[in-house]
């Protein structure tokens, strides 16, 4: 009979593991599935994991796009980190991306054609004031009403994509577009570009701010009482309330530093990588940030670590589809067997396995 144990404790060697063993398993059950689908599995894993680091027919490529992948990648998942350690569940970044990019773009195209250096550090601004205040949201409705946070987020991603697609065809339209959908470009207005700081590298002032993120969310974590009261809200809900934290306090700081955090990361996008607001602005990143939190285990460090990997499966991933022929979406599932993998060696984090015989009754 094979049964779980719970652990007195946590296993601090599988919390390391953990995350080890989910990469393999994706390694090998992804395999197994490009098999199915017809392409050499060898060739397919090195295709994403190896050729885009490693290949000089790629790499000169891939490298610097391996910053710009990861950065808002990293800089949305150590908002949501803060949140899930203090068991506020924020599913929603992806549409405070979005309103972070519109609300940032917007600022900036009020004062197009300016070149004044005052306008990328107003498009900074608001885009994490856009990002913060549709976090807000969820948060007035559950430490005001007592919602669900989960649903609520959740459902305002798809409010966001509606006027994504309403500005990009009306209110932020370019007016020398001929009629086509999408904002003016960015990337051609120096004022509003966000571009390389050292050309060729991928690192943007959005990759800047990730790296920032992961150093003040450790300090918080680790040396601020603020980490701490969200350490034991997460942790022993109960005791937090009777050593006085306030719950409704957290929540507010944990959403609303989500929400800023994936604001900035729309608005860092916009105006460098995609270039402008259009309908399929939003690239799911918000969601993947997911995966990438959980990834490295909630800790800044290890979502550095997470988010650069998840960047070079974007990246493989690309380079697969176009070497190799493989469908785009056998790519995103490939992306999300390592959040499933990870949920289920998780459970050896907690619990061991024991056999042995079946007691008589």
């Amino acid at each position: 009979m094979i049964t779980l144990e719970k652990r007195p404790q946590p296993s601090r060697t599988w919390t390391f593991l953990a995350p080890v063993a989910a990469v393999l398993l994706t390694m090998i059950v992804g395999g197994a599935m490009f098999a199915l689908l017809g392409t050499d599995p060898v060739a397919a894993i090195r295709t994403i994991f190896w050729d885009p680091l490693f290949n000089p027919q790629f790499a000169s490529y891939s490298r610097p796009q391996l910053l710009v992948k990861a950065g808002p990648l990293i800089l949305i998942a150590i908002g949501l980190s803060l949140g899930f350690r203090a068991g506020v569940w924020n599913i929603g970044a992806e549409g405070q991306y979005i309103m972070g990019a519109i609300c940032g773009a917007g600022a900036g195209l009020m004062f197009y054609p300016s070149e004044s250096v005052l306008i990328f550090p107003l498009m900074i601004l608001a885009g994490a004031l856009g990002g913060w205040a549709w976090a807000m949201i969820p948060a007035f409705f559950k430490t005001r009403f007592g919602t669900n946070e989960i649903l609520v987020s959740l459902m305002l991603v798809y409010v966001a994509e509606s006027i994504l697609a309403s500005v990009s065809s009306g209110l932020l339209r370019n007016p020398e577009g001929r009629g086509f959908p999408g904002s003016r470009n960015f990337q051609q207005w120096d004022a509003g570009a966000n571009r390389d700081l050292v050309a060729g590298t991928g690192m943007h002032w959005g990759v800047v701010a990730a790296f920032i993120a992961v150093i003040l969310a450790y300090v918080l974590l680790t040396r601020h009482i603020q980490g701490f009261n969200i350490r034991l809200s997460g942790e022993a809900p109960r005791a937090a309330r009777f050593s006085g934290v306030n719950p409704a306090r957290v929540v507010i700081f944990c959403l609303g530093t989500a929400g800023a955090l994936a604001g900035l990361a729309g608005l860092f996008e916009v105006s460098g990588p995609a270039g402008q607001i259009s309908i399929d602005f939003n690239s799911g990143y918000g969601f993947t940030a997911i995966i990438v939190a959980f990834l490295g285990r909630l800790h800044p460090v290890g979502i550095l670590l997470a988010g650069l990997l998840m960047a070079l499966t974007y990246i493989g991933g690309e380079l697969a589809q176009l070497m190799l022929s493989v469908p785009g979406a056998s790519i995103q599932l490939f992306q999300g067997m390592l959040l499933f993998f990870l949920l289920g060696v998780d459970v050896f984090t907690n619990y061991r396995l024991r056999i042995g015989k079946r007691e008589a009754a």
